[in-house]
């Protein structure tokens, strides 16, 4: 009966490093082959239609709900938004989809 226990265990161990993996704090070379994430592309788009304090908040939250998207920084100012995401799972024109969907129009910056 003490097997399934064990077995919980090791699944338990494997979550915990998944976390680790998906947080960064495991280096790369220290993670098992299984768990090895592809490499990140980024692309920084031209955002239309930011007014307001909120609008990068909604664009960011747009583009982050993209799956394969890792992370997003929209700059107010410059009316961009930098994204590290998968090219394995979306890709750029995905990801500006979201935010056109979501009323601000996006493009690839040249």
């Amino acid at each position: 009966m003490k097997r399934p226990l064990i077995i919980t265990v090791a699944v338990l161990a494997v979550g915990t490093l998944g976390a680790f993996v998906s947080t960064g704090l495991l280096p790369v070379a220290a993670q098992p082959a299984a768990m090895q994430v592809a490499a990140a592309q980024t692309t920084t788009f031209a955002i239309q239609n930011m007014t307001c304090a909120l609008c990068p908040v909604t664009v960011r939250k747009a583009m982050e709900g993209v799956a394969g998207v890792r992370s997003v920084t929209v700059d107010f100012d410059a009316k961009t938004a930098t994204v590290v995401f998968d090219p394995s799972v979306t890709n750029a024109a995905a990801i500006a989809a979201a935010s056109t969907n979501a009323g601000y129009p996006a493009a690839v910056k040249a």
